[in-house]
């Protein structure tokens, strides 16, 4: 999930095999009227008005059963490509921003970016982020491929290069098992998601009420010295959110591309970002909180 209007998959929507093409449902359909309009006189007592339009060819050694399931395949398998390219895309801006963040911290640049901008230059660059997030929600659909995926990795490098100062409060060695920890728990997740036939995506309402009262929460503890406690517990539910937002967003990156696919690669290429960009929050958002959960602090 991201902010801002951005397509979202439809629950209820099955994706139609033969939809603009000649073979498959479509054309079995239309080859089985064609059949029964000429031969209506001839042999009408082989008629079945019940019968399925996929097995139409059926009379002809079964080469329609046959081209049905190589059409099922070929879309399953554009599916199965689509998905694996957004969690590349993912995984490459997690690269970026582990980059961008080693290097602002091993350069002092974050350090000097601080010290010459204090609490102001931070609030800024958090606030260019979220707009980023924003736009690229709202307007991918009408943004070219390429201006989409740079947007895509100017955010990255920006949440690296805020990213940055864990170094400052936490020890490498606690950073590097929270993001194995990450990793191994969002893998899972994933896996789970994709192979269950548990449907996720009718708690999308209720995911999105839960990040909203995460959000203000944090804000008004912010604002609260002297209370760690709850920020314990807002952490374990931020960690139990976010876990949920995972399959959540799993399931909808594949429901997308099957919605999507009929309108050409142009646009897979679009969702692949879009689903990118879901995917990275939650798994940024998750190593956040069992860093905080779990790191030694310096």
């Amino acid at each position: 999930m991201t902010f801002g209007q951005q397509p979202q998959p439809n629950p209820n929507y099955e994706p139609q095999g033969g939809n603009n093409l000649n073979t498959g449902y479509g054309a079995g359909q239309q080859y089985q009227q064609q059949y029964q309009y000429a031969n209506a006189n001839q042999q009408p007592q082989y008629q079945q008005p019940y019968a399925q339009p996929q097995y139409a060819y059926a009379g002809q050694g079964g080469a329609g059963a046959a081209i049905d399931a190589q059409v099922a395949y070929s879309y399953e398998e554009a599916r199965r490509v689509s998905v694996t390219k957004a969690y590349g895309e993912m995984t490459i801006g997690l690269i970026v921003t582990a980059v961008v963040a080693v290097l602002g911290q091993a350069s002092g640049l974050y350090y000097a970016f601080l010290m010459s901008t204090g609490m102001l230059g931070l609030i800024g660059l958090c606030v260019v982020q979220v707009a980023l997030a924003v736009i690229l929600g709202a307007r991918i659909m009408k943004m070219s491929v390429g201006a989409a995926r740079a947007m895509f990795y100017v955010y990255a490098a920006l949440m690296g290069f805020t990213l940055s100062s864990i170094f400052m409060v936490y020890d490498l060695g606690s950073i590097g098992i929270a993001l194995g920890i990450t990793a191994a728990f969002f893998f899972a997740l994933t896996m789970f998601s994709l192979t269950t036939k548990f449907d996720m995506l009718k708690f999308g309402p209720i995911l999105m009420v839960g990040l909203i009262v995460l959000i203000i929460s944090q804000f008004v503890l912010m604002l609260i010295p002297g209370v760690s406690g709850m920020t314990q517990i807002m952490c374990a539910f931020g960690l139990i959110l976010f876990a949920g937002m995972t399959m959540y967003d799993a399931q909808s990156t594949r429901a997308l591309f099957a919605q999507y696919e009929a309108q050409g690669p142009e646009m897979i290429r679009k969702i692949s970002i879009l689903c990118a960009l879901n995917l990275y929050l939650d798994f940024v958002n998750m190593f956040l909180y069992i860093l905080q959960l779990f790191g030694n602090r310096d």
